[in-house]
C-alpha cells in the first residue's frame, strides 16, 4: 500500500503547477513557468484577467491567529473542516498555526489529507460505502500514526463498518440529530442505542459524540439562538450520558461551530475535562461580506474577493459583469458590490442576478461604472468560492491600491 509520504510527493506538482491554460485568468504571459516563481515577482492583479478570486493573506492569517487563540482560551480544540478550500497549502497553515487536526466530508476528501501528510482526520460523515470504509479499515491498518475517526447514527451503519476487515478498530463518534436536520439519530434514546452497539462491537471503538448544529439556524434572531441553544443541549446532555455509561479511552465531543462556535462553547462549558471538545469550523480561514459576516460569533476579516469588469452599459441603470455563477458563489446570497477597483464608491450598486458568465448589476441610472471598469465583489459562503477554482492566487491588500499576487492556493476538487 501506498504510504503517505509517497503519496504527499504526488501532489506536488499540483500544489505549485506549472501555470497554463487549465488556470483560470492566469495571463498567457505567464505560461509555462512554476506558480512559485511568478508568485515570487509579485506581479499586480491588474495583469491578470478578469474575472478573478483572489485571497488575502494577512486577512486570512489574521482570521485562523484570531479563532486559534479565542478556542485555546476555552480549552477547546480546532479541527477545521477541510471542505471549504480543498487547498492542502492552506490546510497546512491551519495545522502550523495550531489546529488539532482536520476535518472532512468524505472519504475521498479524507485521501486527499492523507495525500497531504495529515495524520488526525475527522471525517464528519456516516460511512456506508463500501469502497469507502475499506480505505478506511486498510489505512488504519498501514499507518500506525494516523487517528482517524468517523460518524454513525444507526445499527445499520454500526453493522456495515464492522464488516470491515482489518486488524486496528475503527473509531467512531455517534452523531445526534434532530428533526428537520440532517443526519443523525433522532434523541438520546436512539443515540445511545447506537453507542451501546457500537461498544458491543470488537471492530470499533466509541470515541464519543458529534453533532451539527447548522441545520437548526443561520441567523441570530432571538428564537434561532434558542433553538440552536437547545440544540446543542442536548448533544452536550448526549455526551454526559455516554462519557458516564462507557469507559472511553481519550474521548471527543465535537461540534461545527462556524457560525455558533460561541454558543456551543457556553453549551459545552460543563464537559471540560471529561472530553476534548473539537470544533469543526471551516469558513473562518476564509470569512466573507454576508452569510459568516451577519452571523459568526467573532468579528473577523473577510478574506476573499472578486475582481470582476463591466463589458456592457446596454441600458440605464443596468450594468453587466464578466463574473458569474461559474466564478462565485450564489447558493446562500448574491455577491456584494464594494466599490471600484481604483477606490471610488459605486454608491446604489447591488448585484440582482447571476448567469453562467454575467452577473447583472443594478445602477444609479445617472451614475455608476463605465464599460471596462473593474469592479470589487465581496461574497457569500466561502464553501462555493474556492471549488469553482483550480489556483487562487493569494494577495498582500486585496482592497488597498495596487495589491500584488504574492501566492497561490492549489485546489483539488
Amino acid at each position: 500500500m501506498t504510504t503517505s509520504a509517497e503519496s504527499a510527493l504526488d501532489l506536488d506538482p499540483m500544489l505549485d503547477p506549472v501555470l497554463g491554460v487549465v488556470h483560470k485568468s492566469v495571463p498567457p504571459a505567464l505560461w509555462g513557468r512554476r506558480a512559485s516563481e511568478v508568485a515570487a515577482e509579485r506581479h499586480p492583479v491588474g495583469a491578470f484577467a478578469t474575472p478573478l478570486l483572489v485571497l488575502d493573506r494577512a486577512a486570512s492569517d489574521a482570521n485562523v491567529a484570531a479563532l486559534t487563540a479565542w478556542a485555546a482560551e476555552r480549552g477547546m480544540l480546532l479541527a477545521p473542516h477541510g471542505k471549504t478550500t480543498m487547498a492542502p497549502a492552506l490546510w497546512r497553515r491551519l495545522l502550523d498555526a495550531g489546529c488539532w487536526g482536520l476535518t472532512l466530508a468524505t472519504p475521498w476528501q479524507a485521501q486527499v489529507a492523507r495525500a497531504a501528510g495529515v495524520d488526525r482526520i475527522l471525517i464528519a460523515n456516516e460511512i456506508v460505502d463500501p469502497v469507502g470504509a475499506a480505505w478506511i479499515a486498510a489505512e488504519l491498518d498501514a499507518h500506525p500514526e494516523l487517528e482517524l475517526a468517523c460518524w454513525v447514527d444507526s445499527i445499520e451503519g454500526v453493522a456495515r463498518l464492522a464488516a470491515t476487515p482489518g486488524q486496528r478498530p475503527i473509531d467512531v463518534l455517534v452523531e445526534l440529530g434532530d428533526a428537520g436536520g440532517r443526519a443523525g439519530a433522532r434523541g438520546a434514546e436512539a443515540a445511545l442505542a447506537v453507542a451501546d452497539a457500537v461498544a458491543a462491537t470488537p471492530r470499533l471503538r466509541l470515541r464519543g459524540v458529534a453533532g451539527y448544529e447548522g441545520s437548526y439556524g443561520s441567523d441570530r434572531e432571538p428564537s434561532t439562538v434558542a433553538r440552536v441553544r437547545g440544540y446543542l443541549g442536548s448533544l452536550a446532555a448526549l455526551a454526559d450520558a455516554v462519557l458516564t455509561a462507557h469507559d472511553l479511552d481519550d474521548p471527543i465531543v465535537s461540534a461545527g461551530g462556524s457560525t455558533w462556535f460561541d454558543v456551543v462553547a457556553e453549551e459545552f462549558a460543563p464537559l471540560a475535562g471529561r472530553a476534548r471538545i473539537v470544533l469543526r469550523s471551516g469558513a473562518f480561514q476564509a470569512h466573507d461580506d454576508v452569510f459568516y459576516a451577519q452571523t459568526a460569533g467573532l468579528p473577523l476579516a473577510p478574506a476573499l474577493t472578486v475582481f470582476a469588469r463591466v463589458i456592457s452599459r446596454p441600458e440605464p441603470g443596468l450594468a453587466v459583469l464578466d463574473a458569474g455563477k461559474r466564478d462565485v458563489p450564489y447558493d446562500y446570497d448574491l455577491p456584494v458590490v464594494l466599490g471600484a477597483a481604483d477606490g471610488r464608491a459605486l454608491p446604489g450598486a447591488r448585484v440582482t442576478a447571476l448567469n453562467d458568465q454575467h452577473a447583472i448589476v443594478a445602477v444609479p441610472t445617472d451614475a455608476g461604472p463605465a464599460v471596462g471598469d473593474v469592479v470589487l465583489l465581496g461574497i457569500s459562503h466561502p464553501c462555493g468560492a474556492f471549488d469553482r477554482w483550480r489556483l487562487v492566487p493569494e494577495v498582500d491588500d486585496a482592497r488597498g491600491p495596487d495589491p500584488r499576487v504574492v501566492g497561490f492556493a492549489a485546489t483539488v476538487f
